[in-house]
């Protein structure tokens, strides 16, 4: 059915679309993750991924996504390990918080350099083929 000016089927269309995205984005998962890696003496250390669900709605809208290969499950650790040198470059373009700090003692040095990534909270998507992470801003 149609308004005198035309424009009722494109308004129903939209309000159909925004009802659908809508929709789409309130079955997404929220997951706090945070990631810190250790390198003493040039030498790797140690690396830790915690990954846990979201207890409380996080604010904030998404930015900056990443799109990983899933063959249809919808635990977020398998995925990332199936996925894990992709997902450690993405957080690292993310920006990590980098200590370091040396010292020379009786012509020995030292060293120790700290990445982290502090607990940020992430929107996942699940679907059969892929899953959608996107970080919260």
């Amino acid at each position: 059915m149609r308004s005198r000016d035309g424009n009722h089927s494109f308004s129903r269309r939209l309000s159909v679309a925004l009802l659908f995205l809508s929709v789409l984005s309130l079955s997404a998962d929220e997951y706090l993750i945070s990631y810190r890696y250790v390198i003493k003496d040039a030498v790797i250390y140690n690396e830790f991924l915690t990954i846990s669900q979201a207890m409380q709605k996080c604010k904030g809208s998404p930015y900056s996504e990443l799109i990983l290969e899933n063959d249809n499950s919808k635990n977020l650790k398998y995925i990332l390990s199936q996925n894990n040198e992709k997902f450690i470059d993405y957080i690292h373009k993310l920006g990590l918080n980098i200590q370091h700090s040396e010292e020379t003692i009786n012509a020995q040095n030292k060293s120790t350099t700290i990445l982290t990534l502090k607990t940020k909270c992430f929107k996942v998507d699940f679907n059969d083929n892929f899953a959608r992470i996107s970080p919260l801003k």
